[in-house]
């Protein structure tokens, strides 16, 4: 096998769980080969580079080797690997989201009072 689909490919790496999945994240132009914007169709092969956007996840993988069928993870990681620049940056931006603060509680009725004369006085 010397070339595959990239939604085939795609999926038998386990980037996405279904091929349907990956042909529309290709289709929505999350899926780059080489720096050109991918086709579901376009022919993979080996020593190609591909970035991809898994959520907010940007991944930029060089290919290993190819597959149609989906098997093991295991065998599945084999098929590339991830460049350092990607893992150092999806790192950073790690970092960066959990440095965010985050509040899971609403306001209590002191809090909506600010609020809502914050929003009254901008008006």
């Amino acid at each position: 096998m010397e070339t595959t689909r990239l939604d085939k490919w795609l999926w038998a790496a386990r980037f996405y769980k279904t091929r349907s999945i990956a042909k529309k994240a290709i289709d929505g132009g999350k899926v780059h080969c080489d720096g050109i914007k991918g086709k579901a169709n376009r022919q993979v092969i080996v020593g190609m580079e591909i970035r991809l956007m898994q959520g907010h996840q940007q991944k930029t993988v060089e290919v290993l080797d190819l597959s149609e069928q989906r098997g093991p993870a295991a065998t599945a990681q084999k098929l590339y690997r991830e460049t350092s620049e990607s893992i150092a940056k999806r790192e950073e931006l790690k970092a960066q989201r959990q440095s965010m603060p985050f509040s899971n509680t609403k306001p209590d009725k002191k809090q909506r009072r600010q609020i809502h004369k914050f929003l009254r006085e901008q008006e």
